[in-house]
């Protein structure tokens, strides 16, 4: 067994996670369906491009976020050095920016609606699934993908 070179472990790293973050929003979404509008009124196929298209944009946001946090705390020495700090940067930019994007699209645009079945944070207003979302499912991604040692 050979053991990876610095660059070599931080792609490694880097599509490990964003292979769970696919897989695991791709879940996510299709479980939190249900609690938009578009569960009652839309087509299958309809839904299905939703949970498709959201999924890509999730991914999206992974990425971006991810590429935020490295930027901020991980330039040297990454995934071996600053993994939490990355981690956890990483999800606030997430959280943050899904926060803004849920208020954006329902209040603002209107481009999707919540069920009244969808739990709210009391003082946004933004649905508790979509941060719930960007809170386990980096976690889990940033645990699985975590090189060894």
């Amino acid at each position: 067994m050979t053991i990876p070179t610095a660059p070599a472990l931080k792609w490694r790293t880097f599509w490990r996670f964003l292979l769970v973050v696919a897989v695991g929003n791709l879940l996510w979404e299709i479980a939190h369906v249900p609690l938009y509008t578009i569960w009652l009124s839309g087509s299958g196929a309809e839904i299905a491009y939703a949970v498709v298209h959201c999924t890509a944009g999730d991914v999206l946001i992974a990425a971006t976020s991810l590429g935020l946090a490295l930027a901020l705390f991980g330039r040297t020495g990454w995934p071996a050095r600053a993994y939490g700090a990355v981690a956890l940067t990483m999800i606030l930019f997430a959280v943050s920016y899904t926060v803004f994007s849920e208020w954006l699209n329902v209040e603002v645009r209107a481009a999707w609606a919540y069920r009244d079945l969808m739990p709210r944070l009391p003082w946004l207003g933004t649905g508790l699934t979509p941060v719930l979302q960007w809170i386990f499912v980096p976690a889990a991604a940033f645990w699985w993908a975590r090189p060894p040692g």
